[in-house]
């Protein structure tokens, strides 16, 4: 069923493309009702208007909270065409049909996001634009809601095919599109509402995104999957511009957050990640950023070989001519030169994404999960271990060297699936151990992991002899810390708190390795 439209009121906060739509409406013969800046816009193009208040018969009021809150208004826009009792009602009560709203709303997300007072957020809540488009939206069998700029084309294309009218099938996909509008907007206040009264966890979750990509398929191809950004300018995936490459895939994002979160957390040295399956396979800081690249190379090339490659520095030529040697999936970096691009261009199924800074790691945020029937919402892990925080536990205290590295290796840690175990020499990731039920078995397949990748470089030492290693959670026996022994580790970094911490401090004493406590724990799962 199409309906034409005579009357439309237009009350909109962002003018993108205004003028443009009020005119096109005018040609077609549509009366324009309108408040404020909008109408003043339409007007001083030369279209004639409307002000809603000469419609009413009631003048705008208390600065103009209350301008279309009014029976001629919604009754204009709720009556029902097809009932005669509805249609008898706005008769005998000078009600005219209104047949299509226009509306978006008071911009109280920027408005937060610039920082502003408690007051001028309040002042900057819609209520009558809402009011406007869930009643138009309701009555969509009759009446046309738009409430983005981009499908004013749309609608006026439509008009012009239908005699002034636009079909039921559009109506209902606007209707649904005003809905969810709405219903990100009530959530924005309600989320800022929650956090002015420091409600950390409010009674309701109210959880709002914008989609970005529909993806081809999720974690696998009998699923289906999309991302959705929820407006934060954190850095990372979300913000991303991809420059070249095929479409990413929903594990492609996935390692991508994962790799570019984890060498965030280097800022002091060029550094490099490069991730698989949301595991690192090797990281490493170095004196410029090819460097840091080979290095990280250096720890897995087997695993390294379709990976996520994350770097935390303007990618140049020198590092790029490396990454083009190697099959990778991604590259992310807040920036790469001309000629970085250029060298990466001639690997066009390569995704290339800039990002325009790096992420905080100490930055506030929430991190949300899904479970059957329900929800697991906590703040990230932005935790972080200074130098005079750690505690050293044994006879021997670690020398400066290896000071850097428990740090570095830590902090990697905090990135590797639980049970986490990690060995770093030298400034890079020599072994990793991740996901494992046994915080032993973490240790053992780190050092095996070492061991493979050293015999295949033709190494005679074992690189995990001199190293330092790091635990995500605490060594609940000693078994864990002396299989590091075994692998010749020196020094060991873990959060602490365990029922046999004494018992775990006397093996390393025994063995003469340097130990130092964290007093907190980076479980991921």
């Amino acid at each position: 069923m199409t309906a034409r439209i005579a009357r439309a009121l237009i009350s909109v906060s962002d003018k993108t493309g205004l003028v443009e739509f009020a005119k096109s409406l005018h040609e077609q013969g549509v009366e324009i009702l309108s408040t404020g800046g909008s109408a003043k816009a339409i007007e001083a193009a030369g279209i004639p208007v409307k002000e809603v208040a000469d419609h009413t018969g009631f003048p705008e009021i208390m600065d103009g909270r209350v301008k279309t809150l009014h029976p001629k208004i919604h009754g204009g826009l709720l009556g029902r065409r097809s009932l005669s009792s509805h249609m008898r009602a706005m008769q005998d009560n000078d009600i005219s049909p209104i047949d299509l709203v226009c509306v978006n709303l008071y911009p109280f997300e920027e408005t937060v996001a610039k920082g502003a007072d408690f007051d001028t957020c309040i002042e900057n809540i819609d209520i009558g634009g809402p009011s406007m488009i869930r009643s138009a939206a309701k009555n969509h069998e009759s009446v046309t809601v738009v409430v983005d700029p981009s499908d004013y084309d749309r609608i006026v294309a439509e008009m012009k095919d239908n005699a002034g009218a636009t079909t039921a099938e559009t109506r209902r996909v606007l209707a649904a599109k005003a809905f969810a509008r709405t219903g990100a907007y009530d959530s924005a206040i309600s989320s800022w509402f929650a956090g002015e009264l420091g409600e950390t966890f409010p009674q309701r979750l109210n959880v709002s995104a914008e989609l970005k990509q529909t993806l081809r398929y999720g974690e696998n191809p009998h699923q289906q999957a999309a991302f959705y950004t929820n407006g934060k300018n954190r850095p990372g995936v979300a913000t991303a511009t991809q420059l070249q490459g095929k479409e990413l895939s929903f594990n492609n994002l996935n390692d991508t957050d994962a790799a570019f979160e984890l060498v965030s957390e280097f800022d002091e040295k060029p550094a490099v990640a490069i991730i698989k399956h949301a595991n690192p396979c090797g990281v490493a800081e170095g004196a410029t950023l090819i460097e840091a690249y080979n290095k990280a190379l250096s720890c897995d090339p087997v695993s390294a070989f379709g990976g996520i490659i994350a770097v935390n520095r303007t990618l140049d030529k020198a590092t790029a001519e490396e990454i083009a040697k190697l099959f990778a999936e991604v590259v992310i970096c807040p920036d790469a030169d001309d000629a970085a691009k250029e060298v990466l261009a001639t690997k066009k199924n390569l995704r290339l994404l800039v990002t325009g800074g790096m992420a905080d790691p100490e930055g506030e945020d929430m991190t949300l999960r899904s479970l059957a029937g329900g929800y697991l919402l906590q703040n990230r892990d932005a935790g972080r271990v200074k130098r005079d925080e750690l505690k050293v536990v044994t006879k021997r205290k670690p020398t400066e060297a290896e000071l850097d590295d428990l740090l570095f290796a830590f902090r990697v840690g905090k990135h590797v699936k639980s049970n986490a175990i990690v060995y770093v020499k030298d400034g890079k990731t020599v072994g990793v151990g991740a996901g494992q039920m046994s915080r032993v078995d973490s240790s053992r397949i780190a050092a095996w992991k070492a061991e493979e990748a050293g015999k295949n470089a033709g190494e005679g030492e074992l690189r995990t002899m001199g190293s330092v290693v790091s635990s995500d959670a605490f060594f609940p026996f000693a078994d864990g810390l002396l299989a590091a022994v075994k692998a010749g580790a020196t020094a060991v970094i873990q959060p602490g708190g365990s029922m046999r911490d004494e018992e775990v401090i006397a093996a390393a004493d025994e063995h003469d390795i340097a130990m130092v406590f964290t007093g907190m724990r980076h479980f991921r799962h």
